[in-house]
């Protein structure tokens, strides 16, 4: 009887003890930022090929470098689609990160094209704004032809139509400012930290990202059919320069979320003032376009002291989170002056967004021909 009872609360505290180590585990888990990294292609999917060089390698070889610097960070947690040569569904790499709860997909490609192109660009998920984005979403997307059972893994989704893209566009509507402000921070620390050549944010319809529920982006960091992009990232400098780019990139933003990223207040700032529109040839009747200039948790108050002497300052809220604005105007060639003007300020992830009826709406939508008058 003795044995028995002992037996018993050894077991008792066995679990009692597993039920602790794995609490604790949690617990820790719990407090770190997950970001989960996307190596493109892989396996018998080998990307592009542009000046024989392989774009799964060169992928893989760059996520592994990002995780090695983020994992150095005891606030992040990274979880990897890949950490081999092997092929990944793209809705495997979407429940990846879903299974983690990530707080940010980080997709890395290559690009390619027919002719000398050049430089980096972020996508983010939205309607291509022209056929070169889709062209760069459909090589993409492609990959899904290589799954054994895409029809029904994508209920009936046709890489080479741009129809089936519009369906994509919404599950990733609710991220897309947070997607579009790591996006910035890429591009812009790309084009200071490296001098790249930045192509710019774009938005484009690309189903790895659509598998996603939490900002996400895909990084196309060159081209390897250009001669000399194309030597650079396939030398070990380039994938360590892009790596480390790419891992600040992330942390600023993380940073961002914890308080609002703005630029120290100069000590006695000049008030920039808009007193008219210029004279342009793109104006949209009903909507408003204005530079959004910062997020964050804390209500700051609307002086130009507190924007580095921006002025014509709004804000709004969307639970926990404010928004703040600089400028408002139906013109879209002001806009892009004030957002210069608010680059100069010290806000390098400043871009523009667009309201209609006091309603956020995509730039896609916004800059439709239907809705411009000269």
């Amino acid at each position: 009887m003795k044995k028995k009872t002992t037996y018993t609360s050894f077991l008792i505290l066995l679990v009692i003890t597993l039920s602790m180590f794995q609490a604790s585990v949690y617990g820790q888990d719990s407090n770190k930022f997950v970001v989960v990294l996307d190596a493109g292609h892989g396996g018998n999917d080998p990307g592009n090929r542009g000046n024989g060089y392989k774009e799964k390698e060169i992928s893989l070889n760059v996520v592994l470098a990002v995780g090695a610097i983020l994992e150095k960070d005891t606030r992040f947690k990274v979880v990897y689609t890949r950490k081999t040569d092997e092929f990944i569904e793209l809705h495997e790499r979407g429940n990846i990160a879903n299974k983690a709860n990530a707080d940010l997909f980080v997709s890395i490609h290559c690009n390619s094209h027919r002719s000398q192109a050049y430089g980096t660009e972020t996508f983010v998920l939205g309607l291509h704004a022209n056929d070169e984005n889709f062209n760069v979403a459909k090589n993409e997307n492609s990959v899904i032809l290589l799954e054994d059972n895409y029809e029904a893994n994508y209920d009936g989704f046709d890489p080479n139509s741009p129809e089936s893209i519009i369906g994509l566009t919404l599950m990733q509507e609710e991220y897309l400012d947070q997607s579009l402000t790591l996006a910035s921070f890429v591009q812009n620390r790309f084009k200071k930290s490296l001098d790249r050549k930045s192509r710019g944010v774009k938005q484009a319809g690309f189903v790895v990202l659509h598998q996603t529920y939490m900002p996400s982006v895909l990084i196309e960091l060159g081209f390897l059919t250009n001669n000399g992009e194309g030597k650079y990232l396939n030398s070990k400098k380039g994938q360590a320069d892009m790596a480390k780019s790419i891992s600040t990139s992330v942390i600023d933003y993380k940073e961002s979320l914890d308080a609002i990223y703005y630029a120290p207040k100069p000590k006695t700032p000049e008030v920039t003032e808009v007193k008219a529109e210029m004279e342009g040839d793109k104006v949209y009747d009903g909507v408003t376009f204005k530079v959004q200039i910062a997020a964050g948790s804390t209500d700051i108050e609307l002086a130009p002291f507190n924007f580095n002497g921006l002025d014509q300052l709004s804000r709004t809220r969307d639970g926990e989170l404010y928004k703040y604005f600089f400028g408002s105007t139906s013109n879209y060639t002001l806009i892009k002056e004030l957002q210069e003007i608010a680059l100069g300020k010290g806000f390098n992830s400043s871009f523009v967004v667009a309201f209609r009826n006091n309603a956020r709406i995509s730039l896609t939508e916004a800059l439709k021909p239907n809705t411009s008058s000269n």
